[in-house]
């Protein structure tokens, strides 16, 4: 039994920092990095990719909304040919600036709001996920486990990764409890280890309530924004570890 640990980061903005990446670096097997519309530049984006390769850390595109005042967990309405622009804009910006440092972008994984207005439109999913394809078709597509995300990259038939988060709280739909709501974000980073060996087990989501959630689980995310994330992420290697899960960077499935 395996399983990859990602994290999102690059997520700083010129003198201003967020999130410990160099600290993560050490613990996780992939980075999902910034691509300017919601967080990073482009000197935070070089560095960031640059530290990843460094340390054998698979490298992820992780396009949102251009949204850098609301960090993209701003619902927005955008035209969604523009919004297809968009996302291919920060892909290629992505893409290229892994190149000039002798690295390569291997996934894709959509942020904050965009990502879970996918997870619950198949339709609007598979639109940007078709966007980013067309930049790069190699690209494993992230996806949040048991919600349209997976519909979409299914029905493209496209190479793809189940994701699960270790900080965060699941709705009886699969979809992320909502920020706004206490206890939607898990900050104890003993809590979060124990949860993410049980859901590895049982190859499942598991819901506030309880509830079982037959999910793909192939990477678990880590928020490289949480106060405790280094801990977080520490966490829930040992405990995986300690219960004799493999962590490793993802190969991705394929449905076609």
């Amino acid at each position: 039994m395996r399983v990859d640990l990602n994290a999102d980061m690059g997520e700083s903005f010129g003198p201003w920092k967020m999130g410990d990446d160099a600290a993560l670096l050490q613990t996780v097997t992939s980075a999902n990095i910034a691509c300017g519309g919601h967080a990073g530049d482009a000197d935070v984006m070089t560095a960031s990719m640059t530290l990843a390769h460094a340390n054998g850390v698979g490298i992820g595109a992780h396009p949102g909304f251009m949204d850098l005042a609301g960090f993209g967990r701003n619902r927005m309405s955008v035209p969604r040919a523009t919004l297809q622009n968009q996302i291919r804009y920060q892909v290629a910006a992505s893409v290229g600036m892994a190149r000039s440092v002798g690295a390569k972008v291997r996934h894709l994984k959509l942020h904050g709001a965009v990502a879970n207005m996918a997870s619950e439109d198949p339709v609007l999913a598979r639109d940007l996920f078709e966007a980013a394809l067309s930049v790069d078709p190699d690209l494993i597509i992230m996806v949040l486990s048991a919600t349209a995300q997976q519909q979409a990259v299914q029905d493209l038939g496209c190479a793809w990764a189940g994701e699960i988060f270790a900080d965060r709280a699941y709705n009886e739909d699969a979809t992320l409890v909502d920020r706004s709501i206490e206890g939607a974000v898990i900050h104890d980073p003993a809590v979060a280890g124990a949860r993410m060996v049980e859901m590895v087990k049982a190859g499942a989501i598991i819901t506030q309530s309880g509830k079982h959630i037959p999910a793909a689980v192939d990477t678990i995310c880590l928020h490289g924004d949480t106060p405790t994330a280094v801990q977080i992420a520490g966490s829930v290697r040992s405990a995986l570890e300690a219960a004799g899960i493999t962590v490793q960077t993802f190969d991705g499935r394929n449905t076609s």
